[in-house]
């Protein structure tokens, strides 16, 4: 009957007892699944987040230096991860480093406000930051 019809004969479920078959364009069929599948890759957005890695020593001239860099990126509608990162000892005081966080999150308070509380990961403390502002089509991230 495919044959008669110019088509394909396509299993659908070989494993059934008995095969279950269809007749169909094959090639067309493949055709649409492609593009259906670009067009869903093409709807999804892909989350664009910057990191900054400081440690808890850092000087206050180098830390508003970041914030002035976190504060950028959260114009632009990046999300931002912050990271300290704890060598030696450093990490029996990880109150430091989340006090730290803290401040940070709220010099920026403005531009954008923590997703989550911050989380020690072995010798890391991060929490991501994510922007307030609403952004336009000229100024999405790439």
């Amino acid at each position: 009957m495919a044959y008669g019809k110019n088509l394909d004969l396509v299993k659908i479920s070989p494993t059934a007892s008995p095969p279950v078959c269809k007749i169909m364009n094959y090639g067309k069929y493949k055709f649409e699944a492609i593009k259906k599948d670009k067009e869903h890759k093409k709807r999804q957005k892909s989350e664009n987040i910057k990191e900054i890695r400081i440690t808890q020593n850092i000087g206050e001239h180098d830390l508003n230096t970041k914030i002035e860099n976190i504060i950028k990126f959260l114009k632009m509608g990046y999300k931002v991860k912050i990271t300290i990162r704890f060598r030696g000892r450093e990490i029996t005081h990880s109150s430091i480093g989340i006090s730290l966080i803290e401040e940070i999150s709220k010099k920026v308070l403005e531009y954008g406000s923590p997703e989550k509380n911050p989380k020690l990961e072995g010798k890391f403390l991060s929490v991501v930051i994510g922007s307030k502002k609403n952004l336009s089509a000229t100024e999405q991230p790439q």
